[in-house]
């Protein structure tokens, strides 16, 4: 029959199971929170080389926002080199995420640093190694108030180095 040793992987496993299905659960219950925010770092079609994942900063967030985001169990930070952030929280995503503008269409043009956007961020579980947490989701983007990022080129062949 069972040793000891198989039956206590057995029950292990069984617990983690439980507990994943548990977590999921609660999570699924979250109302999604619609802010309004700032965009920094829009990594919307190239994953970006710090995090090798796509991500957004979504800045200078409302107390309204911060609050509903705690609420749900996001962290919402400040950084104190980076006053100009104000509030805000960094959304990140092994897909490409896709903004849209008020009429639902696509946005192909880069988007730069101080554009405006209305943001629909939800939260999950995640569990890695030894490690787990939440982490806020982008569920939508809506673009508002675009600023569209052009690349510096040389402005003749007298400037290139």
């Amino acid at each position: 029959m069972w040793n000891d040793k198989a039956l206590k992987c057995a029950i292990l496993t069984l617990q983690y199971f439980i507990n994943a299905v548990s977590k999921e659960n609660q999570m699924s219950d979250i109302k999604p929170v619609k802010l309004q925010a700032e965009i920094n770092w829009a990594f919307f079609d190239k994953v970006s080389d710090m995090s090798g994942k796509y991500q957004v900063d979504l800045c200078n967030l409302s107390d309204q926002a911060v609050k509903a985001l705690e609420a749900i169990g996001v962290a919402v930070r400040q950084r104190e080199d980076k006053p100009e952030k104000g509030w805000f929280v960094t959304v990140k995503s092994n897909n490409p995420i896709k903004p849209v503008d008020e009429k639902g269409n696509h946005i192909t043009a880069l988007v730069a640093n101080g554009s405006k956007a209305t943001a629909l961020v939800t939260a999950y579980n995640w569990t890695w190694k030894n490690k787990s947490g939440i982490s806020p989701s982008l569920m939508k983007i809506v673009i508002t108030d675009l600023k569209e990022y052009v690349p510096e080129t040389a402005e003749s062949d007298d400037d290139i180095l």
